[in-house]
């Protein structure tokens, strides 16, 4: 059977039913999910940095804001959010978004192919209240502004290439990016309690200064069919790209934002969901829904940054719940991969992947202190699915 990695999330306790559909191509429903049956089994006890992880897996601090990153004497950004890793010859680069105002940007860590820190440097300055964004195809990292009529930013990692601030993908309040490079377009969340779902169309793949702004047209349902509209002023001003497109979906509150296989997944926080588009069939639907669990608490809660395996799991952060990265399998279980303790004033930001996948990278934006000068970056290390 061709493997799909489409989701429909059996919750904790729940019923697999309540969410419908196949999960594999000419497969049965998922099975119920059980506490304790996650892929990576029940956490341990908090480490010394106060991460629970399950056997096999190890955790360390790589920076922490206001102070120097060891091995180098660059100062780590304040209310670390957002990131990705990129390929470095042997070794691979994690940048991290700054959500602060003003002065937010975004900053990036080098590691080496043994996993050691030998750099760190500023990639974006004098932005504001940079939260989440993406990576793109051609190694870049867009940076979004999460403030009304915010921008998009197109950095480089490296640090090399000065930032470009990229016009044409809207000015709105701006939270997360994911390119999709079979339809060559954008997607673009809006963290507003009457959000929308966009997608930008460049002229040209590959250059992000020129092109068209859609958004998402579809019914008030969970699930149905979608299509595209053009946003006929982008600029936001005087009327916000959300209501100038009759018939657009509201979405309560979008946040972090992931591309894989003809599928975009994106979460809304305001209801606590996790959203599904399959884009070659052009409909929508829910991959977890915590208003449907059927027993017991919900496993994810607070839903925020998302990112994705190789294996196909979703590891979704929690701003809030339980301080935890959830993990939801293509099977259908959601369960705790990890859980930061004694940061309940805080949030989960920026996970992300090594490039060989064996190491997860992100923060807890405002640490033990519950202030933007608090944040710590982590690492994770472990025997993560192929």
């Amino acid at each position: 059977m061709e493997r799909r990695t489409l989701l429909r999330a059996a919750v904790l306790g729940g019923s697999s039913a309540a969410f419908g559909g196949t999960l594999w191509r000419g497969a049965a429903y998922a099975a119920p999910a059980q506490p304790g049956t996650g892929p990576y089994g029940a956490l341990g006890a908090a480490d010394a940095n106060g991460l629970a992880l399950p056997g096999g897996f190890t955790g360390r601090v790589v920076a922490r804001s206001g102070r120097a990153v060891p091995g180098t004497s660059y100062t780590w950004h304040n209310a670390p959010d957002g990131g990705a890793c990129y390929a470095d010859g042997t070794g691979w680069i994690y940048v991290s978004n700054s959500e602060v105002d003003p002065s937010g940007g975004a900053s990036a860590l080098r590691f080496s192919s043994a996993g050691t820190v030998t750099g760190a440097y500023r990639i974006l300055s004098g932005t504001r209240q940079n939260c989440a964004g993406g990576r793109t195809p051609w190694n870049t990292w867009l940076s979004c502004e999460e403030v009304s009529l915010g921008y998009v930013y197109e950095t480089d990692p490296w640090g090399v290439a000065a930032a470009v601030r990229r016009t044409a993908m809207g000015r709105f309040k701006h939270e997360a990016a994911a390119a999709d490079p079979v339809r060559r377009v954008v997607y673009l969340t809006e963290d507003e309690t009457n959000g929308r779902f966009y997608r930008f169309v460049p002229a040209a793949w590959g250059d992000l200064s020129a092109g068209t702004l859609q958004v998402m047209v579809a019914g008030t349902a969970t699930s149905g069919s979608f299509t595209w509209a053009d946003v006929p002023d982008p600029d936001g001003s005087p009327t916000s790209t959300r209501t100038q497109v009759p018939g657009s979906k509201s979405f309560n509150g979008g946040e972090g934002c992931h591309y894989a296989d003809d599928r975009v997944w994106f979460t809304t926080k305001g209801d606590n969901r996790v959203w599904q588009l399959d884009l070659a069939a052009g409909t929508y639907e829910l991959a977890y829904d915590d208003s449907l669990v059927t027993s017991g608490s919900a496993p994810l809660t607070g839903v925020d940054n998302i990112t994705g395996s190789s294996s196909g799991d979703l590891f979704v952060a929690e701003d809030g719940g339980t301080m935890e990265i959830c993990v939801i399998t293509p099977g259908g279980v959601v369960a705790p991969f990890l859980r930061v303790e004694g940061q309940s004033g805080s949030e989960i930001t920026g996970p992300a992947f090594s490039p060989d996948g064996t190491r997860l990278y992100f923060s807890s934006q405002r640490g033990t202190s519950g202030s933007s000068s608090g944040g710590i970056t982590y690492e994770v290390r472990g025997p993560f699915r192929a």
